[in-house]
């Protein structure tokens, strides 16, 4: 079995568990950890991520945040300085963290997302190189009302470390994950 069909095996058993209602945000994050090789795979199958979510009587919402990054830096002011020199790039983190999160809180308090809603988040891997998937997440805590989905390209290991794009230091967080390799026992 591939690895994006035991990750929708197992988000389709997650996912129709009964939701705890009084969980704090932070905790209401579930991260699709697959291999960033996986990533047109995982893409062309999204929508049984949908079809699962609404199965188990819970709506989706889908964000994907493929081009923010890029959006924000062909806008910005000195794009041609950070063209020029991609190093200087990590000057200008937080703005961009900032917007990301300024967009990905609209798409959680959106008219159509209540607390039966997963909010799915596509395309972190575009945040690469630019800031940390954690600390994005991090600040939204307050905006989940359901469930934040946020599909993530790297590693999960020992139980515990999120290694993002198999490259990055790991980080210890708070999200349930939900893997390619194992059968979910929650």
């Amino acid at each position: 079995m591939s690895q994006v069909n035991k990750l929708i095996d197992n988000y389709r058993n997650f996912v129709g568990l009964p939701w705890q209602k009084n969980l704090a945000g932070i905790q209401r994050v579930w991260l699709a950890v697959y291999s960033p090789s996986e990533e047109r795979r995982l893409r062309a199958r999204l929508k049984e991520f949908e079809i699962a979510t609404e199965q188990a009587k819970y709506k989706w919402h889908l964000f994907d945040i493929t081009h923010l990054p890029a959006q924000w830096l062909a806008a910005h002011d000195y794009r041609e300085g950070y063209f020029s020199a991609p190093e200087a790039i990590g000057a200008i983190e937080e703005e961009l963290k900032e917007y990301v999160v300024s967009q990905l809180k609209t798409a959680c308090l959106s008219a159509e997302v209540d607390t039966d809603t997963v909010v799915a988040v596509l395309g972190a891997g575009s945040l690469f190189g630019f800031t940390y998937v954690s600390s994005i997440i991090s600040q939204l805590e307050s905006s989940i009302r359901g469930r934040l989905l946020v599909f993530f390209p790297g590693e999960y290991e020992r139980n515990y470390l999120y290694r993002f794009m198999d490259a990055r230091d790991g980080f210890n967080y708070m999200a349930v994950p939900i893997t390619c390799t194992t059968r979910m026992a929650i």
